[in-house]
């Protein structure tokens, strides 16, 4: 096996570094520096750390099975978020929250916290910041403004949002089960929630607004906390973002119709009604709020029948993909034992949950009138748009990172940062190495994967508990993504500051740090306490 020196490490740091360099120094999109890194990693592998061919394309048929489980979910939560923007259900939803209240703070944290949130549950990649940037624009904000609070807002939700994507990719990649890292997660993921209220409401009303609306944020974070981590733990942690974030809405439209906040006050600016009136396009159509709703009422209410009924669950698992992968040895002694490969259930899969909804509310909406000639095509444009590129950097970050891993590459960087940082100091640091990856890959999905295994066999070699320092992994990751370089990008676009993101980044950042701080200081607590 190989031994621990400077030069190994450096050079199974390399794939790592290549990505930080190409990104943040060259400003390579994601899936190019992604190819970059993948193709250098397979030469070391080959070259310097004793993977044969044979080793290196099964870790690369392992990785594509790992890609598809998680394509699955993505490819159909762009699919039914197209499907219910088409029918003008989130512009509906935006239309109800401006119209609630006229404090300038409780505005704020309806569009700038809650309905990005939402947003978040079923989309994310991108679509909380670039639909609710412009709705804040609407009630006053400045861009800048708009874009900071959409993007920190959320940063909560990412998660369990998507679906549980990011936490799917981690259970991917760790083989680990749900149901084991679950608590963890969702405790740190819900500390997450008030210093992201906290710093909309902040940012929307000053020190006054803030405190003027300390009590809504505070009950507000522990009803989405509590509500997540219910679902997370018993199973449902598709939708435990979803949920709270559902519930965090309805609480917050009860606290913006309280007399207190109903009319503002004077410190607060002026609501342009012009460009509220025009922030979102008219659907031009009068029908009822549950219908223009109904692809969120199928969504929640098929994942709960599928998630809370064993016998339907099993019914569906009929036809799974299902892979077997031999034992493998480099030639330097390092030994991957023989395992099955991730299993995808076709038809149970969150992905098919997805899939099911987004069919059955295109029919509704088709039946009821709500779509206009051509919106099958349209709808199926976004979808492509949005999944195309991130994709293939998916596909080649797993690819990276399962070489890696079979090749001993993951083990020597997590050997490494055992001995530098030591048992006490690593949980403090466990939450920036997920922010890194995040910040680097433009998602918490890919840092999952990316350092997902480095941050479990560090925590194996310490002797600290992995489900915590896997928490405080995918806690880092989804905070962090929420500034990365790709997602202020689409913000920026939508709220007329292109060109100008560096601007936005350097406020975002110093502000986008504080909620990884806390969480820091909560995992060192924490996992002092496992």
């Amino acid at each position: 096996m190989m031994q621990l020196t400077f030069i190994n490490w450096l050079l199974a740091f390399t794939p790592v570094l290549v990505v930080l360099v190409l990104m943040l120094a060259l400003r390579w999109g994601g899936s190019r520096a992604g190819v970059t890194a993948w193709v250098i990693t397979l030469l070391l592998g080959w070259l310097h750390f004793g993977a044969s061919p044979r080793l290196l394309a099964y870790s690369q048929v392992k990785g594509i099975l790992l890609t598809l489980d998680v394509l699955y979910i993505i490819w159909t939560a762009l699919l039914l978020f197209q499907v219910a923007r088409e029918a003008g259900a989130v512009d509906i939803i935006g239309n109800l929250l401006q119209n609630l209240t006229s404090d300038r703070t409780m505005q704020g944290l309806l569009l700038g916290w809650l309905f990005p949130s939402f947003l978040q549950g079923f989309g994310g990649f991108g679509v909380p910041v670039a639909v609710s940037a412009p709705l804040l624009m609407g009630v006053g904000f400045s861009p800048i403004q708009a874009v900071i609070m959409a993007s920190l807002g959320h940063g909560w939700a990412v998660n369990f949002g998507s679906m549980a994507t990011s936490y799917q990719s981690l259970l991917a990649v760790t083989n680990l089960p749900g149901e084991l890292l679950a608590p963890d997660a969702a405790i740190l993921m819900g500390i997450s929630a008030y210093i992201c209220g906290g710093l909309v409401a902040y940012i929307a009303g000053g020190w006054k607004g803030l405190r003027r609306t300390l009590f809504p944020v505070l009950a507000l974070a522990t009803i989405m906390a509590g509500v997540q981590y219910l679902l997370a733990v018993n199973g449902m942690w598709t939708v435990a973002a979803t949920g709270a974030a559902m519930v965090g809405l309805a609480f917050g439209v009860l606290f913006a119709r309280l007399p207190a906040f109903r009319s503002g006050y004077p410190e607060d600016k002026p609501i342009n009604h012009a460009v509220s009136q025009n922030a979102l396009p008219s659907t031009g159509k009068s029908k009822p709020l549950w219908l223009s709703l109904s692809a969120y009422v199928i969504l929640v209410g098929l994942a709960f029948l599928l998630n809370l009924s064993e016998p339907i669950k099993e019914a569906l698992s009929f036809a799974q993909i299902r892979l077997s992968f031999p034992e493998l040895t480099t030639s330097l002694g390092w030994v991957t034992p023989a395992e099955e490969g991730r299993k995808i259930s076709l038809f149970s899969h969150p992905g098919a949950i997805l899939l099911y909804t987004s069919l059955s509310s295109m029919l509704v909406y088709g039946l009821t009138g709500y779509y206009k000639k051509g919106a099958v095509g349209r709808i199926l444009r976004g979808v492509v748009n949005g999944a195309v590129g991130s994709s293939l950097g998916i596909a080649v970050m797993v690819g990276l990172s399962v070489v890696m891993s079979h090749t001993g590459m993951t083990n020597l960087l997590a050997e490494g940062l055992s001995r530098s940082f030591g048992k006490n100091i690593f949980p403090l640091v466990s939450p920036f190495i997920g922010a890194l990856g995040a910040f680097i890959t433009g998602s918490n999905n890919n840092s999952n994967v990316l350092f997902g295994v480095l941050q479990q066999r560090t925590a194996e070699l310490l002797g600290l508990s992995v489900t915590a320092i896997l928490a405080a992994q995918t806690t880092g990751g989804s905070l962090g993504s929420v500034f990365a370089p790709a997602k202020v990008i689409v913000g920026c676009s939508t709220v007329g500051l292109s060109g100008k993101e560096g601007l936005v980044m350097r406020k975002m950042i110093l502000l986008g740090l504080l909620p990884i701080v806390v969480t820091a200081l909560a995992a060192g607590i924490y996992v002092g306490f496992r």
